[in-house]
């Protein structure tokens, strides 16, 4: 099955289950917003929480906060926002669709990625064990040949971010025949900005009004408060602070459901060093990070590191933590080192003076940071498109199965009665009113049992417990797996100790210890 057709199903199953519905929906919806469900609110709190523990719980010289959405309008004079937060973008003039310059042009690169993979995979099938696959992509033609133009369309297109040459943008276009996906025509305009924060006024009359934005990211929220949290806090450099919390961006170019939106959510650490340590440490979080999405265990394989090719204005280094997505790698997670940027901006617009004073060294200067940002939503979408499983099983039958991380499941386990009366509904509220202050229960009895469990698949709930006949004499009920299907009889004694470990978020966190 086609990878596009594999995420239309992912969206309608997610729709279907709970987990994510268009925003404002019985008015046919607002572009590129969306609403969690019963089922996403969960899932979404889960990776949340798997977040700011292993930031806060695990590191002693981490700690949180929550800074307001509206800030002071000079805030984003002082951090380049109002001058430099823009999206190149060109329209087709046959579709009418805009579209950002630069995914185009990334999207002719992994093309170019993806025909050397398959010349790559058609190897390997043919030469089997013996297949040396640093040789053949070393000294096959076409390999070669699609290598060299990815090679060039990547050095050009860098050289063009870098040096901001709009021109060059749409020439690289032009020149690589990309098509819009709608017209199928090359008919483009010419590329121009556009800025991406939102603006409204806050004050209660029209001549006294402000304006303010919606802020575009978190992190300048803690880069004010730096110093508020270091004195109050006794902080002692390196120190991070973290935060989770929304962020706006009027996205011309928003896509691929909820990848990208104009309300968002974002899981930001900003990390206080002293300067010259700061590539060190940016190593470090780089490891860190990876290690933190890996320890989900959706496949280490579906990772990579993609280094920028145009640094931004306050950095000088960045990477992004890739995933593989059904529509190709794309970025969940960037980690940055900011320099003192921020913190110079901030000290030169507000006319304070919010240098750090280090004991050790007796000398005050502005820290660098380093810093790790996540998108909730993209992390979302990450874990329930490698969750999704479409499973064929002996007897002929295929289920659909979400196979979460267990720790991560909105829904840790469903107890149903095998039949509704003979006392069995009654056991079975009595096994959850014991579980509920753990887990995060569910009672099921409608329907079939073996419908009631392909339901259960189909929203990711790692253990389905059965109440039957036996249970009311011996006490013990049957367990069943959700990604093997095998079933155990247990003691109603015994499930918070097979569950408990298995579901908890302490099990992650001890993955990175």
């Amino acid at each position: 099955m086609a990878q596009e057709d594999v995420f239309k199903k992912i969206v309608s199953h997610c729709k279907e289950y709970g987990y994510v519905f268009p925003s404002s929906d019985i008015y046919d919806g607002l572009g590129a917003v969306y609403d969690y469900g019963q089922m996403g609110v969960e899932l979404k709190n889960n990776i949340k929480k798997y977040w700011w523990d292993s930031m806060v719980l695990l590191h002693e010289n981490i700690v949180g906060i929550d800074s307001a959405i509206f800030m002071h309008p000079t805030i984003w004079k002082a951090s380049g926002h109002v001058d430099a937060f823009n999206d190149p973008l060109i329209d087709n003039k046959d579709s009418k669709k805009r579209y950002r310059a630069d995914v185009l042009i990334e999207d002719q690169l992994a093309k170019y990625d993806e025909k050397i993979n398959k010349e790559v995979e058609k190897a390997r099938k043919r030469f089997g064990e013996s297949f040396d696959e640093a040789q053949f992509r070393a000294t096959n033609g076409r390999v070669l040949e699609n290598q060299n133009k990815r090679d060039a369309l990547h050095e050009r297109f860098a050289k063009a971010l870098n040096d901001g040459n709009l021109e060059e943008l749409r020439q690289i276009i032009l020149d690589e025949e990309i098509v819009c996906p709608i017209s199928g025509t090359r008919n483009w305009t010419e590329v121009r900005q556009f800025n991406l924060m939102f603006s409204t006024e806050m004050g209660s009359t029209s001549d006294g009004a402000m304006k303010v934005y919606l802020r575009p990211e978190t992190a300048q929220g803690i880069f004010v408060n730096y110093l508020n949290v270091q004195k109050t806090g006794r902080m002692k450099i390196p120190f991070g602070i973290a935060q989770i919390g929304k962020a706006f961006r009027n996205e011309i170019v928003a896509r691929q459901f909820i990848f990208r939106m104009r309300e968002f959510e974002q899981m930001e650490m900003q990390f206080f060093v002293r300067p010259g340590e700061e590539l060190t440490w940016f190593q470090s979080w780089k490891e860190q990070r990876l290690k933190w999405h890996k320890a989900l265990g959706l496949g280490d394989t579906k990772y990579r590191y993609h280094d920028h090719d145009k640094l931004a204005h306050y950095a000088n280094a960045a990477t992004d933590i890739e995933f593989e997505m059904p529509f190709g790698f794309k970025e969940v997670e960037g980690i940055h080192s900011r320099t003192d940027f921020d913190l110079s901006q901030h000290e030169k617009y507000c006319g304070k003076n919010i240098k750090y004073f280090d004991p050790e060294l007796n000398e005050s200067y502005t820290p660098y940071v380093v810093e790790t940002s996540i998108g909730v939503d993209r992390m979302f979408l990450s874990i329930v498109c490698s969750s999704y499983c479409e499973e064929k099983l002996e007897n002929g039958e295929t289920r659909v199965v979400l196979r979460l991380p267990a720790a991560l499941a909105p829904v840790k386990l469903a107890v149903m009665p095998l039949v509704k009366k003979d006392g069995l509904p009654e056991k079975a509220r009595e096994i959850i009113n014991q579980l509920k202050f753990q887990f995060n229960c569910q009672y099921d009895e409608k329907d079939s049992i073996g419908k009631r469990y392909r339901r259960q698949d189909a929203i990711g709930t790692p253990y389905c417990v059965t109440v039957d006949h036996q249970t009311l004499e011996d006490n013990c009920v049957t367990i069943r797996h959700r990604d093997s299907m095998e079933q155990e009889r247990v003691s109603i004694s015994e499930l918070s100790n097979i569950i408990a470990d298995k579901v908890s978020i302490t099990s992650l966190l001890k993955k990175l210890i």
